[in-house]
Order: structure tokens, then sequence, then C-alpha cells
């Protein structure tokens, strides 16, 4: 869960600027780090502390608020607070969070503020569910049957597959395996971001590739040929990872 929302107001009214430093004081997912009077006076400590979230005043001398809203890089969530209700649809066409209407109560405020705070708390427990559930899908070891055992392979010491006749060697750096199994249910079994076909008897793995010269791959001190059927969608593959 978010700890809490860095906040900036920027109001060229000096009551408003304190009503919203008073209700952001009572809130405790909020911190304010700077309060300024106009969008010139802010620019510089926004763009240096990259608040989460921006109270914007729309009618300011010099600049007002709708059109620095464009110029905002990154871009905060926005909350603008106004006395004027006509630039509301121009505004959330701006994908601003909330239009706050002056004079707005603590109520008003704190709706708005805890809704944007269960938004971004809710975004960061399914950020971090997706890394969880990738971390653990990531493979690190197979079966395969060898003579009358079943063996562990650890995925990460593979360096590449050789076809030989009905059977296929895994070779890796410390053994060689030789297994009833073709390339079709080999593939099945590894995860395909880490390993390519490059010929009708070899599969390697990416990152076991020390260099590639004229169509031949060096893994260890293993040549490895490419073939003419699988040299497209390999090096496509590599250009994928780039």
């Amino acid at each position: 869960m978010k700890d809490k929302l860095t906040c900036y107001i920027i109001d060229d009214e000096p009551l408003a600027q304190e009503i919203l430093e008073e209700y952001i004081a009572k809130v405790s997912f909020l911190k304010l780090k700077g309060s300024f009077a106009s969008p010139l006076e802010a620019a510089g400590s926004l763009e240096k502390d990259q608040p989460d979230l921006l109270f914007l005043d729309i009618n300011m001398p010099d600049l007002d608020g709708l059109s620095f809203i464009p110029m905002l890089n990154p871009k905060p969530m926005i909350i603008l607070t106004t006395a004027y209700d006509q630039y509301a649809l121009r505004a959330f066409e701006m994908e601003v969070k909330d239009y706050l209407l002056k004079p707005f109560s603590f109520e008003r405020f704190y709706k708005s503020v805890l809704r944007l705070y269960q938004e971004q708390t809710l975004k960061l427990q399914s950020e971090t569910k997706e890394v969880k559930v990738e971390a653990k899908s990531e493979q690190e070891y197979i079966f395969l049957k060898v003579g009358h055992r079943i063996q562990k392979v650890v995925v990460r010491d593979i360096l590449f597959a050789e076809g030989m006749k009905d059977y296929l060697r895994i070779h890796t750096r410390e053994e060689k395996i030789m297994t009833l199994l073709n390339f079709a249910k080999l593939e099945e079994l590894l995860p395909s971001q880490d390993f390519a076909r490059v010929h009708r008897s070899f599969l390697v793995a990416i990152d076991k590739i020390d260099h590639i010269e004229k169509n031949r791959i060096q893994i260890a001190d293993q040549i490895i040929p490419i073939s003419d059927t699988y040299a497209e969608a390999f090096y496509k593959m590599l250009r994928g990872l780039q």
C-alpha cells in the first residue's frame, strides 16, 4: 500500500492556499511538499519533486491552470480548485481527476482525495501481484526420461539441444543427457522466450550464445549452424530482445 500521496498547491489566493493546507494537514495519507502562487513559480520544483497530486487553480495571472496542464511532464494527478464552473468539461477532457468548486467543504475534499488514494493503492497492489505471478511462473527445471530413470534438469544449465535420430542430446556445462524425446515436445517444456530453434537439428538457449557470425552460433566450444528455414524467425526474436 502506498504510504502517502505527496502533493503541491498552486493558487494565487492566500486564503484558498491556507484552506487547502489546513485540509491536507487533517488527512493522514497526504503530505504537502509545497505551496505556490503561480505555475511559473512552481515549475522548477514540480519537475524536481514530481509529486503524486497537484491542487491547481484555474484563473491566475501570467499563466492559467488549464494552459499549464499540457506543459507538465510527467503529469501528476490533478484536482482543479476554482470558483468557476464553466471550465469543467474542458478540464475533464484534459483528464483531471476532480473539479472542486470554491468554496468546497472538507467532506467534499476528503471524498475526492480518498478516492484517488484508494485507486493508487489498488493499482500498486495489482502491479505487485503481476510481478509475483511473473516471478512464480519462471520455470526453474524440467524432467526428462533418461534410460530407465526420470532426470531433473535445471533450465538455466541448458546450453543447447542436438537432434540425434530418435533421441535428443541435451548439452549442459556439466554433462550431455540423452533422452527419447522430439524437439516439439522439448519446446513445449521449455520457456519459449529463452530458447529458439535455429536448425532442424539444434535448439539453443538465447542467453548462452557467445556470438553469431555468418549464420553460425558459438556456444561454449560448439559451433551451431543457422538454417534458412529458421533464420528469419530467429533473427526477428533477437531484434525483439534489443
